[in-house]
């Protein structure tokens, strides 16, 4: 079976990525090594999540003859793995979010993350029908994500609250406080 290459399509992606970032970055005056190395995470990251949620897409695949399928209703045949995975997956969404915003709210950061996962959801339900992807669309897993975000926010809330870490952690944070 015939299918779309991962690595030609995403590793271009994250570089310009990368670029753009630096380019910002630079034109603020506040690029710095622990900002770049935020701005590399955050392509890193970036990259993985599509490899792993919309690859791989299958340029043969039969056409699906029945309506698209979507899981929607919550904690129905949903294993606890799944859920462990989603969680641990999306820690770094808090983390990053945290770092790339002045200081966010914790319903900002939940938000993004929704954004974030809802988006994957709707292009794995597209991918999967339109492209023959090899994903399904679950509200579970943009719950358990969401949950995660949250875990990763609280985490770096924490860390920021240590006397001696919060100066470490404002050295990765791209915008002043507000």
């Amino acid at each position: 079976m015939r299918q779309v290459p991962v690595l030609p399509v995403v590793v271009p992606v994250a570089a310009v990525t990368m670029a753009i970032l630096l380019w910002r970055l630079s034109r603020r005056g506040r690029l710095t090594v622990p900002r770049a190395a935020v701005a590399l995470a955050l392509c890193v990251y970036a990259a993985g999540i599509v490899a792993n949620t919309v690859f791989p897409i299958h340029l043969d695949a039969p056409r699906h003859h029945s309506a698209w399928t979507v899981y929607v209703t919550p904690f129905t045949d949903y294993e606890v793995n799944d859920a462990v995975t989603n969680i641990v997956v999306f820690v770094p969404v808090g983390i990053l979010v945290h770092l790339l915003m002045a200081r966010p709210p914790w319903w900002r950061v939940v938000g993004v993350a929704t954004a974030i996962s809802g988006s994957i959801e709707l292009t794995q339900l597209l991918t999967g029908n339109l492209l023959g992807g090899g994903h399904l669309a679950d509200v579970n897993d943009l719950i358990f994500n969401v949950v995660g975000a949250a875990i990763g926010l609280g985490a770096v809330t924490l860390l920021s609250r240590v006397p001696g870490v919060a100066p470490l952690v404002d050295r990765f944070r791209w915008t002043p406080d507000a």
